[in-house]
């Protein structure tokens, strides 16, 4: 569990943490680097679930060394598919991470909303539906890592 007391913003109790897969943790099907360890370092205090429609067909072979969780959601109906993820793991202790339209709503629920500005760039409706936006995923996990980094950012 990651627990985080954020003044006038609340207190976070996080134990999930759900990720979109292309444009957020890889570019065109493939690990950015520096993932993986950052994933496995997460993986000793939240349980990781990775969401993808798999557009390259890549990311069972990719995440198959990783203590992750990957469900291969519908394309054509991943935003619901990823809402109703979140909505099961109880989503006030849930972290999501996406870079997408098909993130927004998993975003939205999710006790904590990041938005990455990865290869793919990110939609504008992702960034608006964030609590924090970060130009790159490493920096994303990297927030969940050292947790004070989210107190500076999220403080009144």
């Amino acid at each position: 569990m990651v627990k985080v007391e954020i003044p006038s913003y609340g207190n976070l109790q996080l134990e999930h943490l759900v990720l979109d897969y292309n444009g957020t943790l890889a570019e065109d099907g493939r690990l950015l680097p520096g993932v993986a360890e950052r994933l496995v370092a997460l993986s000793t205090h939240l349980s990781i679930h990775i969401l993808t429609a798999d557009t390259f067909g890549l990311a069972q072979e990719a995440c198959r060394p990783l203590p992750v969780t990957l469900k291969i959601v519908p394309a054509e109906a991943g935003a619901w598919a990823k809402e109703e993820f979140v909505l099961a793991l109880g989503p006030e202790k849930v972290v999501a991470i996406g870079n997408g339209r098909n993130d927004v709503a998993m975003l939205r629920r999710a006790a904590l909303g990041l938005a990455v500005l990865g290869p793919e760039g990110a939609a504008g409706e992702t960034i608006a539906a964030a609590k924090i936006v970060v130009k790159d995923i490493r920096e994303g996990l990297d927030l969940l890592l050292h947790p004070k980094r989210l107190v500076a950012t999220l403080r009144g």
